[in-house]
């Protein structure tokens, strides 16, 4: 698309962090207001849903399959949202974005649906499937924005053949698009991001969203069958996916620019602590539109603990997190398990509006549970722990995974081809279990009467805002949601100012059909947080809850040498920080800095480097994080006890419990009354007014240095009266500055470390 908004400016509507690739003029203003808020229909929240391209109805002869659940574009609630997922394209072997070949087969871009009504091809596309039909429709919605969702579970590592049929290809995707060995791999970076533009242009989608899963450095994160690639390439995995961030931005903004938009790139994101861990800090978070944090999945069969799939609040005895230790006090008693954590996570480095929480439209559950209040934090442990099914049982005792009936979107085990147990389901079937229906789709999935065993009974966490459904007979528990709980998490997102709620996926949601007294894929859980947020104010478009100093300094701060997996406990990074301008930042120079309160202010602290001070703390007033956190950030000082040079580094190691997305919102102080000066830091706000260089470090307007020698006119003097070094304690003029002799010395004034000979004092006005 194109705007109308006139000629670019820089600055003007990009939203608060996000990178602007240098001397690119992409149109941030067709997708963003003036604010940085993203433009969608008069909507003020996101409400995102992923489109999945397999639920046709149809079976591998290409016929209507009776039975067969099937979710067109027809079916989506157009008006309801702001923005589909398309899932999945996948990083094929030449390294390039790719749906398949265009066979009649291939939904996403090859298929037919004759017999529906609303499902008639667009004459204007040169392709059919589903991308034929949500173009087709998008027409008639046009405040909603489509991105193709690159990857995910079944195809982070590896793709399925490009005429659909056969074995997975075992080819590494993403990891070794981006990495050759331990090393980026540039060239088939370069590849798919040119990859990624010209498939967006193809297709009409507006961005590209990133479904990795997963870039992180723990041991066994991830798809199983990705295991070998993924254990592989952690030491340089980081580096590489902030490599692949950065040229997809400039990429996507050339792109932007060339066209008369700003295409948007997101990511998909695992909500956990202990993947997280394994992602250092968010150092790529400044190149996303906004992120779409996947909090789900936080319990599930994969071990035996029952717990939530996706809780918004810590309740304070997680059993799994109880199990690990993880309330010890030397992580503040924070759980790390739940939304309200991811949520900060992310809320430590960016706006509110550029985060969007994730809801699951499915369920986890477990059979044969054990103990637990109508089985939550009971365990439900697999009866033969040495045949654990793929995937579990890695860090603990792999879990009994609800099947048959209560497991209707399983997957298949690609060794044995059969049926891996997770409770995984629709939620439109487990309401139905919920209200005792037998629904008429059973038979598809090879269901009989006598499968639907026992009664499921809902109950309700209100602390933790989780909804399941607890078979007394069977022992079963599945997670689920509902509208209550969709509810709160919608009043949730409102009063925190987020951008809004992904859900994966839409076919998942449901409604209730009077004519056959069941419920079917619907729209009951879209509607309510749409109609809720209907009415809510802008989201939060401003990283920062202090007022930022109005100009800048280019001065840089990167986090590197995290160690890994496992080993990176605590978290100690190397902080370096440098000064990119032609002036010294002097040894008195205060650095400030927020930090996400996911990590306990209590034991953060330097290893080496300087030393830090807690400013604000902004921990819990009970502590821990029951109900959730209470504060955004806590506010730190480091006092680096050293200048630092022009285009030279200073280097620190800082030491924490937790994870934390990147420090943020930093303030640099110099001097005192006066010639006191606060500046933030460019690479976070490149867009405000430079500092005046000559005004740091100069001297104070009545500072005499009318009796002060010139280096190297020495004031001491040798045996035959000539000037030999410089006094100890002695300031000096040397070239327009004003210098500190430190010690007895003969040799000019130089900057060196702390140790040195020479401090520089100030510069001459």
């Amino acid at each position: 698309s194109s705007s109308s908004s006139g000629a670019y400016v820089p600055g003007k509507c990009v939203p608060d962090g996000l990178y602007v690739t240098p001397g690119v003029e992409s149109n941030y203003c067709d997708v963003y207001d003036e604010e940085g808020r993203e433009k969608m229909g008069g909507k003020t929240r996101r409400v995102i849903g992923y489109f999945t391209g397999w639920r046709t109805g149809k079976g591998a002869d290409g016929k209507q399959v009776a039975g067969a659940p099937r979710f067109l574009a027809g079916d989506v609630p157009w008006d309801k949202l702001t923005h589909i997922n398309y899932a999945f394209a996948h990083v094929a072997s030449d390294n390039t974005v790719s749906v398949g070949d265009m066979y009649p087969g291939n939904s996403t871009i090859g298929m037919e649906w004759d017999d529906v009504p609303g499902a008639e091809m667009d004459p204007e596309y040169d392709y059919k499937g589903h991308f034929n039909l949500l173009n087709k429709y998008k027409k008639q919605y046009p405040h909603v924005k489509t991105l193709i969702s690159i990857g995910g579970w079944a195809e982070t590592g590896g793709h399925f053949p490009e005429n659909g049929q056969g074995d997975r290809v075992e080819d590494g995707g993403f990891y070794t698009m981006t990495m050759n060995g331990n090393s980026i791999n540039h060239a088939g970076i370069e590849t798919f991001a040119n990859s990624t533009v010209d498939f967006l242009r193809k297709y009409g989608f507006d961005g590209a969203d990133i479904d990795y899963e997963y870039p992180s450095t723990m041991e066994d994160a991830g798809n199983p069958l990705d295991f070998t690639f993924s254990n592989a390439a952690a030491a340089g995995m980081m580096a590489a996916y902030d490599e692949l961030m950065r040229v997809l931005r400039e990429k996507l903004d050339e792109a932007g620019a060339e066209d008369g938009t700003h295409y948007m790139l997101t990511i998909a994101s695992p909500s956990s602590g202990y993947l997280l861990r394994g992602q250092e800090v968010m150092q790529s978070a400044k190149y996303w539109d906004y992120v779409n944090i996947m909090t789900y999945d936080l319990h599930g069969a994969w071990n035996a603990f029952v717990g939530p799939n996706a809780a918004l609040f810590d309740n304070g005895i997680d059993s799994e997190l109880e199990s690990w230790g993880s309330y010890a006090d030397v992580f503040g008693g924070i759980g790390y398990l739940n939304t309200d954590w991811a949520y900060h996570y992310f809320r430590g480095s960016m706006p509110a509006g550029r985060i969007n929480i994730g809801v699951p439209y499915y369920s986890r559950g477990w059979q044969g549970v054990t103990g637990g209040t109508n089985g939550l934090w009971g365990l439900g442990t697999f009866p033969n722990q040495s045949n654990c099914q793929p995937g579990t049982g890695s860090t603990a005792d792999c879990g009994n995974g609800a099947m048959g009936i209560n497991n209707l979107w399983h997957d298949i085990d690609p060794a044995t081809g059969l049926e891996v147990g997770a409770g995984a389901s629709p939620m439109w079937h487990n309401m139905n279990l919920e209200q005792g229906i037998f629904g008429d789709y059973l038979g598809y999935y090879n269901i009989v009467e006598e499968d639907f065993v026992g009664t499921y009974e809902r109950h309700y966490a209100e602390d933790m805002v989780a909804p399941w459904l607890w078979n007394n007979d069977t022992k079963v528990f599945l997670s689920t949601e509902d509208t209550e709980s969709i509810a709160a998490k919608a009043q949730y997102v409102i009063d925190k100012g987020i951008g809004g709620i992904m859900f994966w996926e839409m076919a998942g949601d449901y409604g209730w059909n009077e004519g056959k007294q069941q419920y079917e894929i619907g729209s009951d859980m879209t509607n309510l947080m749409s109609d809720m947020f209907a009415s809510a104010a802008p989201y939060g478009n401003k990283t920062a809850e202090i007022e930022m100093p109005l100009e800048q300094i280019d001065v840089s701060v990167v986090f590197s040498d995290f160690q890994l997996g496992d080993s990176n406990y605590p978290i100690t990074p190397t902080v370096k920080i440098t000064n990119n301008t032609d002036v010294e930042i002097p040894k008195g120079a205060e650095f400030y800095f927020d930090m996400g309160t996911t990590a306990p202010s209590s034991n953060m602290g330097i290893q080496e480097g300087g030393a830090i001070a807690l400013v604000t703390d902004g921990s819990n007033s009970g502590g821990g994080n029951k109900g959730g956190l209470e504060n955004n950030f806590h506010r730190f000082k480091l006092d680096l006890k050293a200048f630092i040079a022009p285009g030279a580094t200073h280097s620190l190691v800082l030491k924490y419990y937790l994870p934390v997305s990147m420090p943020s919102n930093w303030v640099v102080k110099f001097g005192e009354g006066k010639k006191a000066m606060e500046l933030a830091l460019q690479q976070e706000h490149p867009f405000k007014p430079a500092v005046d260089l000559s005004r740091i470090g100069a001297c104070d307007e009545d500072f005499d240095i009318s009796g002060l020698t010139e280096a190297p006119n020495w004031l001491n003097t040798g045996w035959n009266g000539e000037p030999t070094n410089a006094s100890s304690g002695q300031m000096y003029t040397y070239q327009g500055e004003v210098w500190l002799a430190k010690g007895w010395t003969a040799d000019l004034p130089v900057y060196t470390d702390q140790w040195g000979e020479w401090e520089k004092v100030c510069t001459i006005q």
